[in-house]
């Protein structure tokens, strides 16, 4: 796999209340990934930029919410999300620990 695509797949961490729960009981890290990417390039692209060892990745496309601003409409973007189960012993802290 092309190492330039990898470091493009993972566009930014999902930080929510639900992400935070998995992340703490299940071991796993919520990414916001490209929409063309699949399970394989964004494993690859975890170990590469993280240097961990991925057990398994689950992937949800979803879809963009219509919103309204007066009484113009629009929608928001489809975007695809990747749930990324960390091997035993191995850890991403986005927060930062000091």
């Amino acid at each position: 796999m092309n190492e330039e695509r990898l470091t493009k797949i993972i566009l930014a961490p999902v930080i929510s209340e639900k992400s935070t729960l998995v992340g703490e009981k299940h071991n796993q890290v919520v990414l916001k990934v490209l929409p063309d990417a699949n399970k394989r390039e964004v494993k690859q692209a975890v170990e590469l930029l993280f240097d961990v060892k991925v057990a398994e990745v689950r992937t949800a496309r979803i879809k963009g919410k219509s919103k309204r601003f007066g009484r113009y409409t629009g929608r928001r973007s489809d975007w695809k999300k990747a749930y990324v189960s960390l091997q035993e012993g191995h850890e991403i802290d986005f927060m930062g620990a000091g």
